[in-house]
Order: structure tokens, then sequence, then C-alpha cells
């Protein structure tokens, strides 16, 4: 069995005296691990960086074995994850959330470009927290636990959007809200594409975001907590505030 893809280094851990195994997320096969032989090694180490975009080859006897990977830098971001200290958290998150969530070989193609457009913007900091806040919303809606803004769960009203039922993940009116306002999330006009999208309005963004990946997504997979680097990256982006 022999195919060829990219994909983005999830993580890595040391298999033997100097193999490692790597967690990739693949463009064609979804997250899929395998070995590399002198994985540990002075020349791979620099290589094998979380988030790095890698050029693949991925041989097996059989398909279901764990296989064995040759791999090749196309681009690193060791750089860019440490041009800041919300770069660094930003990147742990993706690759712990992406490891956290996604089933092994399934492809997610959508989810993919966009995660390698979001790791290409490290960078950028006056661009990354929104972008991050994106691509939340695509692993919610590829993990079936998409929201629906497009109109009031109550009313019908496509206007006047303030809240996101944490039951239903559709959007609630003030008028729909009533006296449930107080137990509803919070619908920032980010979510909607509109607005300043100024920290605030992305803070309250995520913090509604969270709630389905730790209150739904993480319950159906049977895995709790969320990953640690999600919660330090909100704090990170919070705190420059």
């Amino acid at each position: 069995m022999e195919w060829l893809d990219h994909g983005i280094l999830l993580s890595l851990r040391r298999h033997g005296e100097s193999s490692a195994i790597i967690d990739v997320f693949t463009k064609e096969h979804g997250r899929h691990a395998g070995v590399v032989r002198g994985g540990t090694s002075r020349r791979q180490a620099p290589v094998l960086q979380p988030g790095a975009q890698l050029d693949l080859i991925w041989r097996a006897r059989l398909e279901d074995h764990l296989g064995h990977y040759q791999a090749e830098l196309l681009r690193s971001r060791a750089a860019a994850a440490l041009s800041g200290r919300l770069a660094l958290a930003g990147l742990n998150a993706v690759t712990g959330l992406l490891s956290f969530c996604l089933p092994e070989r399934a492809p997610h193609a959508s989810l993919y470009a966009k995660s390698e457009q979001l790791l290409d913007l490290l960078e950028h900091e006056e661009l990354w927290p929104l972008a991050y806040l994106h691509w939340e919303m695509t692993l919610l809606e590829e993990m079936g636990f998409g929201l629906d803004l497009s109109a009031c769960a109550v009313t019908g009203a496509s206007r006047g959007l303030i809240y996101v039922s944490p039951k239903s993940g559709r959007a609630v009116s003030a008028e729909g809200a009533g006296d449930w306002a107080s137990r509803l999330l919070p619908l920032p006009p980010v979510l909607l594409g509109e607005g300043e999208a100024d920290d605030a309005e992305i803070e309250q963004g995520l913090r509604t975001t969270g709630f389905f990946l730790e209150a739904r997504l993480a319950p159906s997979l049977g895995r709790h907590p969320l990953p640690e680097a999600r919660g330090r990256f909100v704090d990170a982006f919070t705190r420059r505030r």
C-alpha cells in the first residue's frame, strides 16, 4: 500500500531508539499516523515540528497497518510560532483540537483547507484571533455541531439576533429570548460577519464556540476535557486586551 499527500504535523512521539510516530492531518486521508525512521535525529528534528507543512509518502504492507512515512518539509511554521506568545498558543490550540476531534483516516477537505490557511496567518497577530474564531466555527460544522445563525429559533426573524441557544445552537432575537435571556449564549455581530470584529466581540464569540466544543462536541467523542491548549490560547488573547 502506498499513497502521496500533503499534511500538517499535529504531534510526534519517540518510537524505539531513533524513530518517531507522527500524527498528521492530511489533505486527502484525514488524520493519519505513521512511523518516520530516524525521526528524532538531528537532521529530521527541524523538519518534524508541530504545525509544519509536509510532503508525505506513506507505505505499509496492508492498509490497516501503522505504516511508515517519508516526510519532506514544504513549509516550516516554527519561526512564526515563536514570533509571539499569542502565535505559539494559537498553534498549540489548533494542533491540539485537531488531534482531539478528528477521527482517524477520515478526510475533512474543507477543514484541512481552512486549517492550512489559518496556520499561514500565524505571524499576523492583528488577523489571527478573528481567523481562529472562524476556524472554530468550521470545526464545529465539520464535526456535526454547526451553529444555525440564519434566523431566530423562536420568531423566525432574521434581524435583531443577539443570542445563541445552548441547546439547539440556533440564533435567538431579543424579542424571542424573553425571560430566558440570562440562560442564552452571546451572539456578537462578528459571528454574523458584521460589526467591527474588535477583541471584545471575538472574546464573546470564543465563549460561545467554546461552550459547544466543551458541552456538545467533547461528550459526543467520549472525551473530557478539551485540550488545555485551547484554554491557554483564550487566556493569552484575553490578556492582550
